[in-house]
Formats: structure tokens, sequence, C-alpha cells
């Protein structure tokens, strides 16, 4: 087994109930943070990887409190990834360049 498997994953939706995160064009970002997160905990879950999900639902997680959650399933080792998924705005106008 790699040393990579052996590792443990906690999926940190970000944003969430009263905080919705940035919203534009029909898209608040605290709803496709949770799908998101929601998705890779699935796809982990069928690879056997080990993972934890901050938030499975509508939560406000203040910032006092969401460090605490996350650190609650695994603790704080090097044994430990942390995802925590965001979505950015852009501003109206962009370039998107390879």
């Amino acid at each position: 087994m790699s040393n990579r498997a052996t590792k443990k994953v906690v999926l940190d939706a970000g944003h969430g109930g009263t905080d919705p995160g940035t919203i534009a064009n029909g898209i608040i970002e605290k709803d496709y943070t949770l799908k998101i997160s929601d998705y890779i905990h699935k796809r982990l879950d069928d690879l056997g990887i080990e993972n934890s999900m901050s938030r499975t639902t509508d939560e406000t997680l203040s910032p006092d409190v969401r460090p605490g959650r996350v650190q609650s399933f695994y603790g704080k080792g090097n044994d430990v990834i942390v995802v925590s998924n965001h979505i950015n705005a852009g501003g109206e106008r962009f370039s998107y360049q390879c």
C-alpha cells in the first residue's frame, strides 16, 4: 500500500449557513462548495480512503469553530490532508491564458 493511501482527508466545504460566500449569476458559493465536497467524499469512499466532511448540511461554521471542527476528525498530525473548497469570483471582464 502506498504511503499516500494511508493519509486521512478532511473536506472543508467553504462558507455555509448565514455565510453564503460569493453570489453571482444564480450561483451561491456555499451550495457549490458543499456539492463539490460531497462528490469528493463519495469518490474517496469508493477508493477506500478515510475521509470526513466539516459540514454535510447548510450549516454556519464561524472562523472560531471551523478549525476545531476540521481537527476533530483526525487531529492535526502529518497524516491528515485538509481540502478547503472555495469558488472565487472574478470581475466582469477577464481573460484565460494557457
